[in-house]
Protein backbone atom coordinates (compact mmCIF):
# COMPACT_ATOMS: atom_id res chain seq x y z
CA UNK A 1 0.00 0.00 0.00
CA UNK A 2 1.33 3.38 -0.94
CA UNK A 3 2.17 5.61 1.99
CA UNK A 4 -0.04 8.69 2.40
CA UNK A 5 0.47 11.76 4.56
CA UNK A 6 -2.39 13.67 6.18
CA UNK A 7 -1.73 17.16 7.47
CA UNK A 8 -4.36 19.27 9.22
CA UNK A 9 -4.14 22.87 8.00
CA UNK A 10 -6.72 24.79 10.01
CA UNK A 11 -9.15 24.56 12.89
CA UNK A 12 -12.21 26.28 11.47
CA UNK A 13 -14.05 24.74 8.56
CA UNK A 14 -11.81 23.18 5.93
CA UNK A 15 -9.51 20.15 5.88
CA UNK A 16 -7.08 19.30 3.09
CA UNK A 17 -6.97 15.57 2.41
CA UNK A 18 -4.88 13.22 0.30
CA UNK A 19 -6.66 9.98 -0.57
CA UNK A 20 -8.26 7.77 2.10
CA UNK A 21 -11.90 8.07 1.12
CA UNK A 22 -11.94 11.60 -0.31
CA UNK A 23 -12.30 15.02 1.22
CA UNK A 24 -14.27 15.91 4.33
CA UNK A 25 -15.29 19.28 5.71
CA UNK A 26 -16.98 20.17 8.97
CA UNK A 27 -18.43 23.15 10.73
CA UNK A 28 -19.39 21.19 13.83
CA UNK A 29 -18.99 23.07 17.07
CA UNK A 30 -16.04 22.25 19.27
CA UNK A 31 -15.22 23.53 22.75
CA UNK A 32 -12.34 25.72 23.91
CA UNK A 33 -10.70 25.15 27.30
CA UNK A 34 -8.67 27.69 29.26
CA UNK A 35 -6.05 25.52 30.97
CA UNK A 36 -5.41 28.18 33.63
CA UNK A 37 -9.05 28.24 34.74
CA UNK A 38 -10.30 26.92 38.07
CA UNK A 39 -13.96 26.16 38.64
CA UNK A 40 -16.10 27.04 41.64
CA UNK A 41 -19.11 24.84 40.93
CA UNK A 42 -18.98 21.09 41.55
CA UNK A 43 -21.14 18.28 40.17
CA UNK A 44 -21.94 15.04 41.98
CA UNK A 45 -22.36 12.28 39.40
CA UNK A 46 -23.17 8.56 39.50
CA UNK A 47 -21.12 6.56 37.00
CA UNK A 48 -24.01 4.29 35.97
CA UNK A 49 -26.15 7.30 34.97
CA UNK A 50 -24.00 7.99 31.92
CA UNK A 51 -21.86 4.86 31.47
CA UNK A 52 -22.73 1.18 31.01
CA UNK A 53 -20.77 -0.82 33.60
CA UNK A 54 -19.85 -4.50 33.41
CA UNK A 55 -17.98 -6.66 35.95
CA UNK A 56 -16.03 -9.77 34.89
CA UNK A 57 -14.42 -11.99 37.57
CA UNK A 58 -11.24 -13.60 36.21
CA UNK A 59 -11.10 -17.31 36.98
CA UNK A 60 -8.44 -18.26 39.52
CA UNK A 61 -6.61 -21.61 39.51
CA UNK A 62 -3.06 -22.89 40.03
CA UNK A 63 -2.00 -21.77 36.53
CA UNK A 64 -4.06 -18.60 36.44
CA UNK A 65 -2.92 -16.38 39.30
CA UNK A 66 -2.13 -12.88 38.07
CA UNK A 67 -2.12 -9.18 38.91
CA UNK A 68 -4.96 -8.29 36.54
CA UNK A 69 -3.06 -5.95 34.21
CA UNK A 70 -5.59 -5.88 31.36
CA UNK A 71 -4.02 -5.72 27.91
CA UNK A 72 -6.95 -6.26 25.56
CA UNK A 73 -10.70 -6.87 25.60
CA UNK A 74 -12.54 -8.16 22.56
CA UNK A 75 -15.91 -9.71 21.84
CA UNK A 76 -14.58 -13.21 22.59
CA UNK A 77 -11.36 -12.81 24.61
CA UNK A 78 -9.74 -10.89 27.44
CA UNK A 79 -5.94 -10.69 27.58
CA UNK A 80 -4.26 -10.08 30.94
CA UNK A 81 -0.62 -9.79 32.09
CA UNK A 82 1.33 -9.03 35.26
CA UNK A 83 2.74 -5.63 36.16
CA UNK A 84 6.17 -7.17 36.84
CA UNK A 85 6.49 -8.09 33.14
CA UNK A 86 7.43 -11.71 33.75
CA UNK A 87 6.38 -12.54 30.19
CA UNK A 88 3.15 -14.31 31.11
CA UNK A 89 0.10 -13.59 28.95
CA UNK A 90 -3.20 -14.96 30.25
CA UNK A 91 -6.00 -15.60 27.76
CA UNK A 92 -9.57 -15.63 29.11
CA UNK A 93 -12.88 -15.83 27.33
CA UNK A 94 -15.21 -12.84 27.54
CA UNK A 95 -16.92 -14.23 30.66
CA UNK A 96 -13.59 -14.54 32.52
CA UNK A 97 -13.08 -18.30 32.08
CA UNK A 98 -9.39 -19.27 31.86
CA UNK A 99 -8.32 -20.63 28.46
CA UNK A 100 -4.52 -20.70 28.31
CA UNK A 101 -1.30 -19.05 29.46
CA UNK A 102 1.34 -17.97 26.94
CA UNK A 103 4.96 -17.09 27.67
CA UNK A 104 7.43 -16.56 24.83
CA UNK A 105 9.83 -14.33 26.73
CA UNK A 106 13.46 -14.82 25.76
CA UNK A 107 16.28 -13.72 23.48
CA UNK A 108 15.40 -15.77 20.41
CA UNK A 109 14.08 -14.47 17.12
CA UNK A 110 10.60 -15.84 17.81
CA UNK A 111 10.53 -14.50 21.39
CA UNK A 112 10.00 -11.11 23.03
CA UNK A 113 12.52 -9.52 25.36
CA UNK A 114 9.83 -7.59 27.17
CA UNK A 115 6.56 -5.95 26.22
CA UNK A 116 4.84 -2.65 26.75
CA UNK A 117 1.40 -3.76 25.58
CA UNK A 118 -0.51 -6.57 23.86
CA UNK A 119 -2.96 -5.73 21.07
CA UNK A 120 -5.70 -8.18 20.16
CA UNK A 121 -6.96 -8.82 16.61
CA UNK A 122 -9.84 -11.28 16.93
CA UNK A 123 -10.73 -11.12 13.24
CA UNK A 124 -7.31 -12.53 12.31
CA UNK A 125 -6.93 -14.58 15.52
CA UNK A 126 -3.66 -12.80 16.39
CA UNK A 127 -2.00 -10.84 19.16
CA UNK A 128 0.62 -8.14 18.59
CA UNK A 129 3.30 -7.85 21.29
CA UNK A 130 4.95 -4.43 21.55
CA UNK A 131 8.52 -5.63 22.20
CA UNK A 132 9.62 -2.03 22.72
CA UNK A 133 13.18 -2.68 23.88
CA UNK A 134 13.84 -4.55 20.63
CA UNK A 135 11.84 -1.93 18.65
CA UNK A 136 9.75 -4.71 17.15
CA UNK A 137 6.21 -6.01 17.20
CA UNK A 138 6.05 -9.80 17.60
CA UNK A 139 2.92 -11.46 16.22
CA UNK A 140 1.48 -14.73 17.59
CA UNK A 141 -1.75 -16.63 17.21
CA UNK A 142 -3.95 -17.16 20.26
CA UNK A 143 -2.30 -20.56 20.82
CA UNK A 144 1.02 -18.77 21.34
CA UNK A 145 2.56 -19.84 18.01
CA UNK A 146 4.95 -17.32 16.46
CA UNK A 147 3.84 -15.95 13.09
CA UNK A 148 6.06 -12.99 12.18
CA UNK A 149 8.06 -10.02 13.45
CA UNK A 150 7.42 -6.40 12.46
CA UNK A 151 10.10 -3.71 12.69
CA UNK A 152 9.10 -0.44 14.30
CA UNK A 153 10.05 2.90 12.81
CA UNK A 154 13.63 3.80 13.79
CA UNK A 155 14.68 6.61 11.46
CA UNK A 156 14.64 10.22 12.61
CA UNK A 157 14.07 10.76 16.31
CA UNK A 158 11.70 7.82 16.80
CA UNK A 159 12.29 5.65 19.84
CA UNK A 160 9.50 3.05 19.91
CA UNK A 161 5.71 2.98 19.62
CA UNK A 162 4.18 4.16 22.86
CA UNK A 163 0.62 3.00 22.14
CA UNK A 164 -0.79 0.49 19.66
CA UNK A 165 -4.46 -0.13 18.83
CA UNK A 166 -6.16 -2.47 16.38
CA UNK A 167 -7.49 -0.12 13.69
CA UNK A 168 -8.87 -2.30 10.89
CA UNK A 169 -8.24 -5.63 9.18
CA UNK A 170 -4.95 -4.49 7.63
CA UNK A 171 -3.62 -1.79 9.99
CA UNK A 172 -2.62 -0.89 13.51
CA UNK A 173 -2.77 2.72 14.70
CA UNK A 174 0.29 3.72 16.73
CA UNK A 175 1.55 6.70 18.72
CA UNK A 176 5.24 7.56 18.35
CA UNK A 177 5.87 9.77 21.39
CA UNK A 178 9.38 11.01 20.67
CA UNK A 179 8.89 11.80 16.98
CA UNK A 180 9.05 15.58 16.58
CA UNK A 181 6.93 15.78 13.43
CA UNK A 182 4.67 12.75 12.85
CA UNK A 183 3.30 11.28 16.10
CA UNK A 184 0.50 9.08 14.69
CA UNK A 185 1.02 6.25 12.23
CA UNK A 186 -0.98 3.54 10.48
CA UNK A 187 1.19 0.43 10.40
CA UNK A 188 0.69 -2.67 8.27
CA UNK A 189 -0.11 -5.80 10.25
CA UNK A 190 1.70 -7.92 7.68
CA UNK A 191 5.13 -6.29 7.34
CA UNK A 192 5.24 -3.28 9.71
CA UNK A 193 5.43 -0.76 6.87
CA UNK A 194 3.92 2.68 7.47
CA UNK A 195 0.78 2.94 5.33
CA UNK A 196 -0.33 6.39 6.51
CA UNK A 197 1.11 9.27 8.50
CA UNK A 198 -1.14 11.57 10.52
CA UNK A 199 0.37 14.88 11.46
CA UNK A 200 -1.71 17.17 13.72
CA UNK A 201 -0.88 20.86 13.61
CA UNK A 202 1.63 22.10 16.20
CA UNK A 203 4.34 24.77 16.29
CA UNK A 204 7.04 22.84 18.14
CA UNK A 205 7.35 19.50 19.89
CA UNK A 206 6.68 19.61 23.64
CA UNK A 207 7.54 16.63 25.79
CA UNK A 208 5.23 15.73 28.64
CA UNK A 209 7.87 14.67 31.17
CA UNK A 210 10.80 16.02 33.13
CA UNK A 211 14.43 14.86 33.02
CA UNK A 212 17.17 15.49 35.59
CA UNK A 213 20.64 14.98 34.14
CA UNK A 214 23.40 14.40 36.67
CA UNK A 215 27.10 13.74 36.22
CA UNK A 216 26.85 9.96 36.04
CA UNK A 217 23.14 9.30 35.63
CA UNK A 218 19.79 10.57 34.40
CA UNK A 219 16.45 10.55 36.17
CA UNK A 220 13.06 10.97 34.57
CA UNK A 221 9.52 11.61 35.81
CA UNK A 222 6.12 11.45 34.10
CA UNK A 223 2.64 12.34 35.28
CA UNK A 224 0.93 9.46 33.44
CA UNK A 225 -0.43 7.20 32.38
CA UNK A 226 -2.46 9.09 29.80
CA UNK A 227 -3.84 7.79 26.52
CA UNK A 228 -2.91 9.58 23.31
CA UNK A 229 -5.38 7.45 21.32
CA UNK A 230 -8.95 7.13 22.62
CA UNK A 231 -11.66 5.31 20.61
CA UNK A 232 -15.08 6.96 20.83
CA UNK A 233 -18.32 6.44 18.88
CA UNK A 234 -16.61 4.67 16.00
CA UNK A 235 -13.93 7.34 15.63
CA UNK A 236 -10.59 7.98 17.33
CA UNK A 237 -9.69 10.95 19.54
CA UNK A 238 -6.02 11.87 19.06
CA UNK A 239 -4.03 13.76 21.68
CA UNK A 240 -0.67 15.24 20.76
CA UNK A 241 0.40 17.30 23.82
CA UNK A 242 2.34 19.70 21.58
CA UNK A 243 -0.80 20.74 19.74
CA UNK A 244 -3.35 23.36 20.77
CA UNK A 245 -6.13 21.12 19.45
CA UNK A 246 -7.33 17.65 20.35
CA UNK A 247 -8.67 16.04 17.19
CA UNK A 248 -11.15 13.39 16.15
CA UNK A 249 -9.83 11.08 13.43
CA UNK A 250 -12.84 10.42 11.21
CA UNK A 251 -13.47 7.25 9.14
CA UNK A 252 -12.30 9.07 5.98
CA UNK A 253 -9.04 9.95 7.77
CA UNK A 254 -9.86 13.63 8.13
CA UNK A 255 -8.97 15.41 11.36
CA UNK A 256 -11.85 17.27 12.97
CA UNK A 257 -11.22 19.64 15.89
CA UNK A 258 -12.72 18.24 19.07
CA UNK A 259 -11.28 20.38 21.87
CA UNK A 260 -9.14 23.51 21.52
CA UNK A 261 -6.98 24.89 24.31
CA UNK A 262 -5.88 28.36 25.30
CA UNK A 263 -3.36 29.90 25.85
CA UNK A 264 -1.22 28.29 23.12
CA UNK A 265 1.09 25.64 24.53
CA UNK A 266 4.23 27.11 22.92
CA UNK A 267 3.72 30.40 24.81
CA UNK A 268 3.82 28.76 28.25
CA UNK A 269 6.86 28.13 30.45
CA UNK A 270 6.30 25.86 32.23
CA UNK A 271 3.67 24.31 30.01
CA UNK A 272 0.21 23.36 31.21
CA UNK A 273 -1.02 20.35 29.25
CA UNK A 274 -4.66 19.48 28.60
CA UNK A 275 -5.56 15.79 28.86
CA UNK A 276 -8.94 14.17 28.09
CA UNK A 277 -9.46 11.39 30.62
CA UNK A 278 -12.89 9.96 29.77
CA UNK A 279 -15.23 10.96 26.95
CA UNK A 280 -18.91 10.03 27.12
CA UNK A 281 -21.86 11.17 25.03
CA UNK A 282 -22.76 13.73 27.67
CA UNK A 283 -19.61 14.46 29.69
CA UNK A 284 -16.00 15.20 28.75
CA UNK A 285 -13.74 14.59 31.76
CA UNK A 286 -10.39 16.38 31.52
CA UNK A 287 -7.27 17.33 33.46
CA UNK A 288 -4.91 20.28 33.14
CA UNK A 289 -1.42 19.37 34.32
CA UNK A 290 1.52 21.68 34.96
CA UNK A 291 4.76 20.28 33.58
CA UNK A 292 6.92 20.74 36.69
CA UNK A 293 8.54 18.19 38.99
CA UNK A 294 10.72 18.48 42.12
CA UNK A 295 13.16 15.54 42.03
CA UNK A 296 14.38 16.26 45.55
CA UNK A 297 10.87 16.02 47.04
CA UNK A 298 9.75 13.49 44.39
CA UNK A 299 6.54 15.38 43.75
CA UNK A 300 5.08 17.54 41.04
CA UNK A 301 2.79 17.69 38.01
CA UNK A 302 -0.04 19.50 39.87
CA UNK A 303 -3.44 18.79 38.31
CA UNK A 304 -6.83 20.40 38.00
CA UNK A 305 -9.73 18.01 37.39
CA UNK A 306 -12.84 19.23 35.60
CA UNK A 307 -15.71 18.15 33.34
CA UNK A 308 -17.63 19.71 30.47
CA UNK A 309 -21.37 18.98 30.35
CA UNK A 310 -22.45 18.92 26.69
CA UNK A 311 -26.13 19.37 27.59
CA UNK A 312 -25.75 22.29 29.99
CA UNK A 313 -22.78 23.73 28.04
CA UNK A 314 -20.75 24.42 31.17
CA UNK A 315 -17.52 23.46 32.93
CA UNK A 316 -17.27 22.41 36.57
CA UNK A 317 -15.32 20.32 39.03
CA UNK A 318 -16.79 16.92 39.78
CA UNK A 319 -16.98 13.90 42.03
CA UNK A 320 -18.17 10.52 40.75
CA UNK A 321 -19.67 7.67 42.74
CA UNK A 322 -20.02 4.02 41.77
CA UNK A 323 -23.75 3.34 41.98
CA UNK A 324 -23.25 -0.36 42.75
CA UNK A 325 -22.31 0.48 46.35
CA UNK A 326 -24.88 1.21 49.04
CA UNK A 327 -22.81 4.19 50.22
CA UNK A 328 -21.07 7.01 48.36
CA UNK A 329 -18.05 5.12 47.06
CA UNK A 330 -15.94 7.56 45.03
CA UNK A 331 -14.74 6.44 41.62
CA UNK A 332 -11.53 8.00 40.31
CA UNK A 333 -10.93 8.65 36.61
CA UNK A 334 -7.27 7.72 37.00
CA UNK A 335 -8.44 4.10 37.26
CA UNK A 336 -9.71 4.00 33.67
CA UNK A 337 -7.72 3.14 30.52
CA UNK A 338 -9.16 2.88 26.96
CA UNK A 339 -8.90 -0.71 25.78
CA UNK A 340 -10.57 -1.28 22.38
CA UNK A 341 -12.16 0.25 19.29
CA UNK A 342 -15.63 -0.33 20.77
CA UNK A 343 -14.96 2.52 23.20
CA UNK A 344 -14.63 0.45 26.36
CA UNK A 345 -12.25 1.40 29.18
CA UNK A 346 -11.06 -0.85 31.98
CA UNK A 347 -10.31 -0.77 35.67
CA UNK A 348 -9.94 -3.61 38.17
CA UNK A 349 -11.34 -4.22 41.64
CA UNK A 350 -9.59 -6.20 44.37
CA UNK A 351 -11.37 -9.44 45.31
CA UNK A 352 -10.45 -9.06 48.99
CA UNK A 353 -12.10 -5.62 49.16
CA UNK A 354 -15.20 -6.86 47.34
CA UNK A 355 -15.58 -9.81 49.68
CA UNK A 356 -15.29 -7.53 52.71
CA UNK A 357 -17.86 -5.07 51.35
CA UNK A 358 -20.20 -7.92 50.40
CA UNK A 359 -20.07 -9.35 53.91
CA UNK A 360 -20.87 -5.89 55.33
CA UNK A 361 -23.83 -5.42 52.99
CA UNK A 362 -22.22 -2.51 51.15
CA UNK A 363 -22.79 -3.78 47.60
CA UNK A 364 -25.82 -3.92 45.34
CA UNK A 365 -26.80 -4.73 41.78
CA UNK A 366 -24.43 -6.50 39.42
CA UNK A 367 -21.41 -5.95 41.65
CA UNK A 368 -23.14 -7.70 44.57
CA UNK A 369 -23.91 -10.68 42.36
CA UNK A 370 -20.28 -10.97 41.27
CA UNK A 371 -18.87 -10.50 44.80
CA UNK A 372 -21.07 -13.36 46.06
CA UNK A 373 -19.05 -15.78 43.88
CA UNK A 374 -15.58 -14.65 45.04
CA UNK A 375 -12.98 -15.83 47.51
CA UNK A 376 -10.70 -13.24 49.13
CA UNK A 377 -7.56 -14.47 47.33
CA UNK A 378 -9.13 -14.65 43.85
CA UNK A 379 -7.82 -12.70 40.89
CA UNK A 380 -9.02 -9.15 40.45
CA UNK A 381 -12.39 -8.37 38.89
CA UNK A 382 -12.29 -6.52 35.56
CA UNK A 383 -14.58 -3.50 35.41
CA UNK A 384 -15.51 -2.33 31.92
CA UNK A 385 -17.24 0.98 31.26
CA UNK A 386 -18.68 2.29 28.01
CA UNK A 387 -20.64 5.42 27.22
CA UNK A 388 -24.42 5.00 27.18
CA UNK A 389 -25.96 5.61 23.78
Amino acid sequence: MQMKTFIFIGITTLFAMTGCGGSHSSTDEFITVDVNESYSTKKELVLQDFMDVEYIPLETNDEFINQGYVQAVGEKYIIVANYNNDGNIFVYDRSGKAIRKINRKGQGGEEYINFRCVTLDEENNEIFINDHYAKKIKVYDLEGNFKRSLKQKTEGDSQFYWEIFNYDKENLICYDEINAEIPFLFVSKQDGSITKEIRPSFKEKKYFFQVLRMENSTRGAKPGPYSRITPFNGNWILLEPSSDTIYTLMPDCSLRPFIARTPPIHTMDPEVFLIPKLISNRYYFMESIKNVYDFRKEEGFPKTYFVYDTQEKEFSRYIIYNGDYTYKNEFYMVMLTPINAQGESWATLNAFDLCRDYQKGKLKGKLKEVAATLEEDDNRVVMLVKSKK
